[in-house]
């Protein structure tokens, strides 16, 4: 069962990638899918999250408020521990679980944002693979797609691991800096390299 973790600053272009990789057949878990999953409405996971944090994030029709929680993990460094603490372990268990039922494939792709800085990702992933743009393309993307302000988006990029380091630590880079037809043409070379390696 081959790995290929996904990964890059928020912004970059994970989630077009996985698209992609979806229409190339190739099977894609993303635990940012699974953690809205865990989070929906009467999911055990929620219940335990708003027991633990408070029922001021839950709206009126049951569901998570999802800017309000996010400004407050922020702000408090032990609500955003006891969040992960609740959320961590049960997303690793659904991805796992995940990756076992796509054992057939040649590979398959694991994105996960903070791959460098989560040891028990890592640990199942056989090739990194970082989706990449400059600072500026991130900020400009997430304030048209999100709304938020440009302090918002620089305080979510600050808790990540730098460029350079991510960078660093990569395997395999896709510069993401054009139209989604050279995103495409990028990860369909990436693709076939990886499929004549996993054949060699």
């Amino acid at each position: 069962m081959f790995v290929v973790g996904l990964t890059g600053g928020i912004g970059a272009g994970k989630s077009e990638a996985c698209r992609v990789f979806a229409q190339l057949e190739v099977p894609v878990v993303d635990v940012d899918v699974i953690s809205h999953q865990l989070t929906a409405i009467d999911h055990p996971v929620l219940a335990e999250i708003f027991t633990t944090l408070g029922h001021q994030f839950r709206q009126a029709d049951g569901s998570l408020n999802r800017a309000m929680l996010r400004d407050t993990i922020f702000q408090d460094p032990q609500a955003k521990a006891k969040l992960e603490g609740i959320l961590h372990p049960a997303i690793f268990k659904q991805a796992s679980f995940a990756l076992q039922q796509n054992q057939d494939s040649p590979y398959q792709v694991l994105a996960v944002p903070l791959l460098f800085e989560s040891e028990r990702y890592r640990s199942i992933v056989d090739r990194s693979l970082v989706i990449d743009c400059p600072e500026t393309k991130q900020i400009e993307r997430v304030m048209q797609r999100s709304q938020m302000s440009e302090s918002q988006v620089q305080a979510i990029i600050a808790q990540q691991i730098s460029r350079k380091e991510r960078l660093a630590q990569a395997d395999e880079v896709i510069v993401n800096d054009g139209n989604l037809e050279h995103l495409k043409q990028k990860i369909s070379d990436f693709h076939k390299k990886t499929l004549i390696y996993l054949h060699s």
